[in-house]
């Protein structure tokens, strides 16, 4: 089908208003404590047959532009995740991505041909597509629930992991693989698929960082494309061998996002960027494939019961057995079970049985994007609330720093700029009493609007601007001794340990 120029000039049109009624979005979402994606799939619906009238039925366009989007996703999920923060925190995610996926797999596919009448096929699609938590859907609420780091690890972890091998499940139950194949077969399989992935992904990953670190760009804005396509060099290469693409992205990207590139500042503004649009695109294109006349009444029941079913019973069952890697107390337990955001996920791997032609699919997705809707609704608002009750939620300390950070790439240093709090204990601490790592610096104070090059002795007030040059090397470091210094003082070496 050929496209003239008003019909492109109208999709232009319709697609930057979209576009930027997407970005506005988030400041609403966020405040409510929902994920905007959430908002998203909304806004496809109301563009659609139902609402506006575009109307959108290419089941293989959305699940090929659906895995396309889900890879950008991954990408920038890794180069913006801390390697130093997720580490402790990776033998549980792993655990909960794997085992954890497995059990709540199960449980939901009994509760699906048991109670909701579902064939055994359309059962196993319904756990496996509802069982991974969603990446961006965890990522937008926890930046409004304030909690311990290992907590928010384990989270993290998880829904950046359990795509992958949830992907592989489901296009091997879409297929038939699990009817051709024996039980333990398709464990190696799986095993298989997941290995020769991270093997890809490590290899794209350190490969590429060697590669970056020698290269010499004639324009800053080409590395972090060089960053991007790097990644997605893993998921081909993944793909082709027959191996998962999805845990490729995550794993190279996760290398070259905690690598020592040059522009990483850039790199990590440019990926966050192509992630929102790829977002954006994504779910709004779910939320028009979807067709509101076909859900009734006993399809939103029985979404519902399902729901209740995940939420209730397999999501709980999986973390308990997930946890015995780790003891953690039962509040901790407790909350895991209830933080199982499902987001968007579900919905694109919903495209899998349908492209596959599956009977009942439609159903499926249908049955899959009510409960992604309401349960969203229910758990998004109410995880700070959880939080508080179960004595988790971390008051915000009106001493700790909030810092800005930007590189400075030709000396491999970082500017590390923030305001002193007025309740902070750096307030008559002087420059001398900070002993800050040897190689970072008191570059510059403004005090009162007025510029100021800092002494041995200059005395520290607050609403005081400190500017500080450090070696990246040395940053966390120093991050680390500014903040118990804000805390405690001059006395921050005996009273601000670990």
């Amino acid at each position: 089908m050929s496209i003239d120029v008003e019909q492109l000039d109208q999709f232009v049109l319709v697609g930057s208003a979209v576009t930027l009624l997407a970005i506005l979005a988030v400041r609403v979402s966020s405040k409510a404590g929902l994920p905007s994606l959430l908002i998203y799939l909304l806004m496809g619906v109301a563009l659609g047959e139902s609402g506006i009238g575009i109307r959108f039925d290419d089941v293989e366009a959305a699940h090929a532009l659906g895995f396309a989007a889900l890879a950008i996703i991954l990408a920038e999920g890794g180069i913006t995740t801390s390697w130093r923060e997720i580490r402790p925190a990776m033998r549980l995610g792993l655990t909960l991505a794997t085992v954890g996926v497995a059990v709540s797999i199960v449980v939901t596919a009994l509760g699906g041909h048991y109670l909701l009448g579902l064939s055994w096929q359309l059962a196993f699609l319904l756990g496996a597509v509802t069982s991974p938590t969603d990446a961006a859907a965890v990522f937008s609420v926890l930046r409004v629930v304030p909690l311990p780091r290992r907590l928010t690890g384990v989270l993290e972890a998880e829904s950046g992991l359990n795509d992958a091998p949830t992907v592989v499940v489901v296009t091997l139950i879409s297929h038939g693989g699990f009817s051709e194949h024996p039980p333990w077969l398709v464990v190696l399989m799986i095993l298989g698929e997941l290995l020769l992935g991270i093997v890809c992904g490590l290899a794209a990953g350190y490969g590429g960082a060697w590669l970056m670190r020698r290269a010499a760009l004639p324009a800053s804005g080409l590395y972090p494309l060089a960053v991007l396509a790097l990644a997605f060099l893993g998921y081909g290469a993944a793909a082709t061998l027959h191996g998962s693409g999805f845990a490729a992205v995550y794993i190279a990207a996760l290398v070259l996002g905690n690598s020592d590139l040059p522009h990483r500042g850039a790199t990590r503004s440019f990926t966050e960027g192509a992630a929102w649009l790829a977002q954006i695109g994504l779910f709004v294109m779910l939320g028009l494939l979807l067709s509101p006349g076909r859900i009734s009444l006993s399809t939103v029941a029985l979404a519902l019961l399902g729901g209740l079913i995940l939420t209730g019973l397999a999501r709980p069952l999986s973390v308990l057995v997930s946890t015995g890697v780790a003891r953690l107390p039962p509040a901790e337990v407790l909350f895991i079970s209830w933080a199982g955001l499902r987001g968007a996920v579900p919905v694109v791997l919903t495209t899998i049985p349908l492209a596959a032609g599956v009977a009942g699919s439609e159903r499926l997705f249908d049955l899959v994007f009510v409960m992604v809707v309401v349960y969203t609704l229910l758990t998004g608002p109410t995880l700070a609330v959880v939080a508080r009750v179960l004595g988790l939620s971390r008051p915000m300390d009106p001493r700790s720093l909030d810092l800005e950070v930007a590189p400075l790439e030709r000396i491999a240093a970082d500017l590390i700029q923030f305001r002193i709090p007025e309740e902070s204990a750096l307030h008559g601490v002087e420059i001398g009493e900070l002993r800050l790592p040897h190689g970072a610096s008191v570059s510059l104070l403004i005090r009162d609007d007025e510029t100021l090059v800092p002494e041995h002795r200059t005395v520290l007030r607050a609403r005081d601007v400190m500017l500080v040059v450090v070696p990246r090397t040395l940053r966390e470091e120093t991050e680390r001794r500014l903040e118990q210094v804000s805390r405690h003082g001059r006395l921050a070496q005996w009273l601000g340990g670990e």
